[in-house]
């Protein structure tokens, strides 16, 4: 009897055990599948998109797209897979499925439906020049539940998308390769503001990095302050890769030209005090004098 017993009760665990392991091992492989498939049409669309400059960022905002496209068949297959349910039973199921991840993951969700809202609002794509809380850098990737960014110094920056329900983002290009670009020259006070504006604009004009058009117009601004003065040019890349590059040879190449022309950038804190407090002493001598 207890023989019988035994095999009674041990004759099911097989049968179940072997059907968990090969619906875990189909779940595991639809997802590995997915994943693969993924990092695959990812990297085409990647190569593929550098090769059209105009539309490089429009085809990388597919790459998003195709990711939450391939996870959603992947998790309908898993659940057909584990249930294999009939529509009532489905309706169900997800009205469960929503409240348990509005409770439980939550933060997860949140994530998954800022990146959803980032794909089709469009408030920054791959390839933009952003800034958003306190980094700047060019998106290189939009996920399901995180944005990466690579800042100016190469550090990749990863942000949950649920933050663009709170935070402000800026962007440069906002889906274009061209983007304007703003640079600040200070010279010094005694020099000839009017010729180095004039200087800043040739070289702006004769810039490799630089689209000048009815569309893409540049302009050069003279601000005064007490101590210097600030030439402060805006001119549209042609790429927004070029940003350092054209500040660079901006910087270089004006700085080259006027200070052939004796225009000077402005002296240091500890002159400009000295100058402060010497004007300050010819206005007191002026002012005893005229007692």
């Amino acid at each position: 009897m207890n023989e019988s017993v035994a095999l009674d009760m041990g004759s099911p665990v097989a049968p179940l055990s072997g059907d968990y392991s090969f619906l875990i091992l189909y779940i595991v492989l639809i997802y590995l599948l997915t994943f693969i498939l993924n990092w695959i049409i990812g990297h085409f669309l990647q190569q593929f998109s550098e090769m059209f400059s105009k539309d490089r960022i429009t085809i990388q905002m597919l790459i998003p797209l195709v990711k939450i496209a391939f996870y959603c068949i992947a998790t309908w297959f898993a659940i057909t897979a584990i249930l294999a349910p009939s529509y009532t039973e489905m309706v169900a199921f997800f009205g469960l499925f929503g409240a348990a991840l509005g409770f439980g993951l939550k933060d997860l969700l949140a994530n998954i439906i800022g990146g959803i809202v980032i794909i089709f609002e469009k408030p920054y794509q791959i390839g933009d020049k952003v800034a958003f809380g306190a980094y700047y850098g060019e998106v290189t990737d939009i996920g399901l539940r995180t944005t990466r960014m690579v800042t100016p110094s190469d550090d990749v920056v990863t942000i949950p998308n649920y933050q663009i329900f709170s935070g402000t983002v800026s962007s440069g290009n906002f889906g274009s390769t061209a983007m304007m670009v703003v640079t600040d020259l200070f010279i010094d006070t005694d020099s000839d503001y009017s010729l180095a504006q004039t200087l800043v604009r040739e070289t702006i004009a004769s810039s490799p990095y630089v689209i000048i058009s009815d569309d893409f117009p540049y302009t050069v601004l003279i601000h005064s302050f007490p101590f210097y003065n600030r030439i402060r040019a805006k001119a549209y890349v042609t790429d927004h890769r070029y940003e350092f590059e054209y500040q660079s040879d901006l910087h270089q190449r004006a700085w080259d030209a006027m200070r052939n022309e004796n225009i000077r950038s402005p002296p240091y804190p500890g002159v400009l005090m000295e100058k402060q407090q010497d004007s300050n002493q010819y206005l007191i001598t002026e002012k005893l004098e005229g007692r």
